[in-house]
């Protein structure tokens, strides 16, 4: 077998695409169309506020052409990180994946969202198509897990400390 870098590397290695009972996995994602947090948490607020208007369900959604194959690891309290403008930032947790047809006949993966934004210690990444899986203890720290003083820290000062490896 050749060698390793990480846990979840090794259980893939192991495993393959079985499903690994009771380990938390999460996505990443790109955060297209927003530049900012505060423009996320805008986006999620006016899409609620039009389905609200509409009377349609307020669940918050984001849709996908291909269904996670390790759906049980990513509904064990796992989350969708956000990579915004090249780093994560947030993270929301992700409460039910829902397989859909579209009008077309095309099948989709709704993935349902809490709508709420953690943040998270920023980390870089280089941009990608699609999502990549995050195993748990690769996961960015919630910025909450540093203590109050983390949470008001200019994001431009945090993004400098987290890149210093200071956080």
């Amino acid at each position: 077998m050749p060698p390793v870098d990480s846990l979840g590397a090794w259980l893939t290695a192991c495993m393959g695409d079985a499903q690994v009972v009771g380990m938390t996995l999460h996505l990443v994602k790109l955060c297209v169309g927003c530049d900012s947090v505060e423009e996320l948490t805008n986006w999620i607020a006016e899409r609620r506020a039009d389905r609200i208007r509409r009377g349609v369900s307020t669940d918050r959604i984001h849709r996908t052409r291909q269904s996670p194959k390790r759906a049980a690891e990513l509904l064990d309290g796992g989350s969708i990180y956000w990579v915004i403008k090249g780093e994560v930032k947030v993270r929301e947790t992700i409460l039910e994946l829902r397989a859909v047809t579209d009008d077309a006949g095309i099948s989709h993966c709704d993935i349902v969202l809490s709508g709420d934004l953690v943040p998270v210690e920023p980390r870089r990444l280089r941009p990608f198509q699609g999502w990549r899986y995050l195993a748990a203890h690769e996961a960015p720290r919630d910025l909450a897990s540093f203590g109050s003083g983390m949470r008001s820290l200019p994001p431009e000062l945090a993004r400098e400390l987290s890149l210093l490896g200071l956080l």
